[in-house]
């Protein structure tokens, strides 16, 4: 039985890696910032632990990992996006979106830090995106966000790999979460029929791909792709 800590666990992607990691008889965490009903909802339904924290705010993160005794996985799954135009986006929202994707990772990271060094071991899964992979008009900032998940990620497995401590990615396509719940349904629809398995993806889709990532021993600085081939 590992521990898992997973951010943003209170809706889509996030709660579909607590519901699964939490199934499979793991010890799960998940932080969450705001949404209290929510994350009541989840850590009713799998018996996780909730802890409402900020992943932006450093010194709230390290307040969070102070309350979870041990980390053996770290799941880095909190992120915002923003839809429109680059020179129609003010500086604070460019800033929020780059301190949630990309500082989150950092603070995460060095607070799980002691707890993989003592055991020389551990698994980070980051969340990026195929927008970070080849980037979408109308989502600049956000595929910027995600284009530095990737590549903090490559660094870090090469950084922690002699520590024993692996990093891995995954990059989700259109998945059916309430993020599409502003999107055109005849829009989504197109995507679907542009993907070569022919549908969208679900939230389980992209946790059963983290599960499989926590447990793949050899495998570090990889970035798998979760889009049923709409990015090749």
């Amino acid at each position: 039985m590992s521990t898992i800590v997973i951010t943003g666990g209170s809706r889509g992607i996030g709660a579909a890696a607590v519901e699964l990691f939490a199934a499979k008889g793991h010890r799960v965490y998940f932080l969450y910032e705001k949404n209290h009903e929510a994350a009541r909802a989840v850590a009713e339904r799998t018996g996780a632990a909730p802890i409402c924290c900020d992943v932006a705010d450093g010194v709230a993160v390290k307040a969070a990992f102070a309350k979870i005794p041990e980390v053996d996985v770290l799941v880095c799954n909190a992120g915002q996006m923003h839809f429109g135009l680059m020179s129609m986006m003010e500086e604070s929202a460019w800033d929020r979106l780059f301190n949630v994707n990309v500082k989150g990772i950092y603070n995460c990271v060095n607070a799980a830090m002691p707890a993989f060094l003592r055991k020389h071991a551990g698994s980070v899964i980051t969340v990026s995106s195929m927008w970070g992979q080849v980037g979408a008009s109308c989502e600049a900032a956000y595929s910027a966000t995600k284009g530095a998940v990737i590549a903090l990620t490559k660094a870090l497995a090469k950084e922690l790999g002699p520590s024993g401590i692996r990093v891995n990615c995954v990059a989700p396509g259109v998945i059916l979460t309430d993020m599409c719940a502003g999107v055109d349904p005849d829009v989504l629809a197109e995507m679907a029929e542009e993907t070569p398995v022919g549908r969208n993806g679900t939230a389980m889709d992209v946790a059963k791909a983290m599960e499989y990532l926590a447990n793949a021993e050899f495998i570090t600085g990889h970035v798998l792709s979760v889009n049923g081939g709409y990015v090749i």
